[in-house]
């Protein structure tokens, strides 16, 4: 079976959760067998054009290939380009001849990735894993309001009218029925959450159509936690550090805790690319009234990460948008670290409240701290999560069940004719 699996970039140059689970899924889908080919989309933001070519090589082994995306609408995630890069797409698709494309993100690529998929290859099977809401939000598919950070729980041309008041409401109308008409050429979505599908089916698309496949993990050698007993509890974040992460929230935690006398240490793991001058200078602030409490340990290599968590006795994730299945959670469980996290999304669906870890109301500083308080003093607590740990699938397993589902597909198709 020859598979395109494409994304809207590649790891080695933005390493977000959606990019490394595409690649890793790339992956085990040639270990299960596969004829596979990796396409990531990128822009100048990444790279730069080559004239001559949509294309550029990426990696060593020849499977892995980046689609340069200069000219993209946003609002429409409508691919601009339709006389450079759409006929290199449709050459690719005609020399590769993938019997599958799995598709991972709509941006850079294209809300008319499927249909010319459809149009070139016919037979070809349509698979897309929805991992955010951006075709449902406009506000970089966060479903969170554009003042206050208000959580949104459903779109709709006013309520997206209402929070971009520069964009006509029709506009929103267009852009809805743009994208549900293009999406309607995918044969199956899949979503790592239960969460996020029940997110589709509200805006529009077909239960039926939606699996839940949680994101698997890459096998790898067993990391052996410290047996050094730790002076005082040690806390680690994991992640870009941005407003939506909730690093605000967690550093303010941290603050109200030293100010109570809590004897704790928090690592913070990260890097804040691409952010407003307004937010680094509030971290910078926070940063400096917190140390050496919170130690800012700065960008990671993912490869390190279970290292990093086996030094930790609890990792946080304060997010206060709705996460679909973070990475950094699955990361943590499967080397039985407990999780602090937001009780909303995703979040509360890998971490079940005083079973593997604790959840708390997102962006509430207070409750944040109240938390960490009771992993800090409470040891037992500590184990008695740890041992609940809920491992997740291994990227094997994840790429079985796509497989099977991708089966079932051919299965239709057949029956249909």
């Amino acid at each position: 079976m020859k598979v395109l699996v494409a994304a809207h970039n590649h790891p080695s140059l933005h390493p977000g959760g959606t990019e490394i689970f595409a690649h890793d899924l790339f992956r085990a889908y040639q270990r299960a067998g596969c004829d596979a080919l990796f396409l990531g989309a990128t822009n100048h933001i990444h790279r730069e054009a080559r004239p001559g070519t949509s294309f550029q090589s990426i990696g060593t082994t020849g499977d892995e290939i980046l689609l340069w995306s200069g000219h993209f609408d946003r609002f429409f995630m409508s691919q601009v380009d339709l006389y450079g890069i759409v006929p290199d797409i449709v050459e690719l698709l005609r020399d590769f001849r993938p019997d599958v494309v799995h598709l991972h993100h709509l941006l850079l690529l294209g809300a008319e990735f499927p249909h010319i998929v459809r149009r070139t290859l016919p037979d070809c099977r349509i698979v897309m894993t929805l991992h955010d809401y951006y075709p449902i939000c406009h506000h970089d598919g966060l479903m969170v309001r554009t003042t206050n950070k208000e959580l949104c729980y459903g779109a709709s041309p006013d309520r997206c009218h209402s929070c971009f008041k520069e964009i006509a409401l029709d506009k929103f109308v267009l852009r809805e029925r743009h994208l549900k008409s293009l999406l309607s050429t995918v044969d199956s979505f899949v979503s790592p959450s239960a969460f996020l599908k029940q997110r589709y089916v509200d805006w529009g698309l077909s239960e039926h159509l939606i699996s839940v496949i949680p994101n698997g993990q890459p096998e790898r050698a067993p990391v052996k936690p410290s047996e050094t007993a730790r002076p005082k509890p040690v806390f680690g974040y994991f992640g870009n550090l941005n407003p939506w992460k909730g690093t605000t929230v967690l550093l303010e935690a941290a603050k109200q805790l030293i100010s109570e006398g809590l004897d704790f240490e928090l690592r913070v793991h990260g890097a804040a690319p691409f952010q407003s001058e307004t937010f680094i200078a509030d971290i910078d602030r926070l940063f400096a009234e917190t140390y050496p409490f919170v130690q800012r340990r700065g960008a990671y290599r993912r490869e390190d990460i279970g290292k990093l968590i086996a030094t930790v006795d609890c990792a946080i994730m304060p997010s206060i948008w709705w996460e679909n299945a973070p990475l950094v959670i699955q990361e943590a469980q499967g080397l039985n670290c407990p999780v602090i996290t937001s009780n909303i999304g995703g979040m509360a669906e890998a971490i079940e409240d005083e079973a593997n870890g604790l959840t708390v109301t997102p962006n509430d500083p207070m409750a944040l701290a109240s938390a960490i308080r009771r992993i800090a003093e409470d040891g037992d607590l500590r184990q008695q999560l740890s041992s609940r740990a809920r491992h997740p699938d291994t990227i094997a397993t994840s790429a079985a069940k796509y497989l099977d589902l991708i089966g079932t597909l051919r299965s239709d198709r057949v029956a249909a004719a």
